[in-house]
């Protein structure tokens, strides 16, 4: 079952300790198991944690890691916030 999270949920997960999560596209995952496995280190993952890195990760990968990675890691949404 996907989960929604606000902003602040996913920026309070910014640590391996609190939980390390990551939005691409809207999604959320958790890559706090995955750090020490990702092939690019896992400071990169660290800088990057509790915020949005679809930047960052489309310049560096291609729709099949996703694809090969996503359902394991991807715990949910990232709920659309009202512009005032």
């Amino acid at each position: 079952m996907s989960k929604t999270f606000t902003t602040a949920d996913v920026a309070a997960h910014n640590t391996v300790e609190k939980g390390l999560y990551i939005t691409i596209d809207g999604s959320v995952y958790d890559v706090t198991k995955f750090v020490d496995e990702h092939p690019g280190g896992a400071k990169i993952l660290k800088r990057v944690g509790g915020k949005d890195a679809s930047k960052q990760f489309w310049k560096y990968h291609n729709e099949s890691v996703l694809k090969k990675y996503g359902e394991k890691l991807k715990i949910g949404t990232v709920q659309a916030e009202a512009k005032l």
